[in-house]
């Protein structure tokens, strides 16, 4: 089963409209955040303290739509997406991008943001 298998992709936009992607620390490379629904992705906002605006939906097998939204953000150092990242456990898919489609995806698990006392 394909880790795109949902029928949209819900990305989250800060509020002046921009995506809002996850730089992972001491790397070069970010991923724009990606959730199969729109509760998933207000979990990350809420769990997060993340500032999203709103969010935005594509159709993942719109090839059209896909191949905007990676040639929106390989402009800004965006080489894959990350999907139903979890903000407490650091869980989620990377999908990979493979010139302007998704390709190849594996399980990820960031470390958990460390919250200060």
């Amino acid at each position: 089963m394909s880790a795109l298998a949902a029928k949209e992709l819900h990305l989250l936009l800060d509020a002046s409209g921009a995506l809002i992607v996850y730089q992972e620390q001491g790397t070069h490379w970010a991923g724009v955040l990606g959730f199969s629904s729109e509760a998933r992705a207000r979990e990350f906002v809420a769990a997060s303290h993340l500032d999203a605006a709103e969010t935005a939906a594509i159709d993942p097998a719109d090839q059209a739509q896909v191949a905007s939204l990676i040639e929106a953000v390989k402009r800004r150092a965006v080489r894959h997406l990350l999907l139903d990242l979890d903000w407490r456990t650091g869980e989620c898919v990377q999908v990979e991008f493979d010139g302007s489609s998704f390709g190849p995806s594996r399980e990820r698990r960031f470390t958990p943001h460390q919250h200060r006392t």
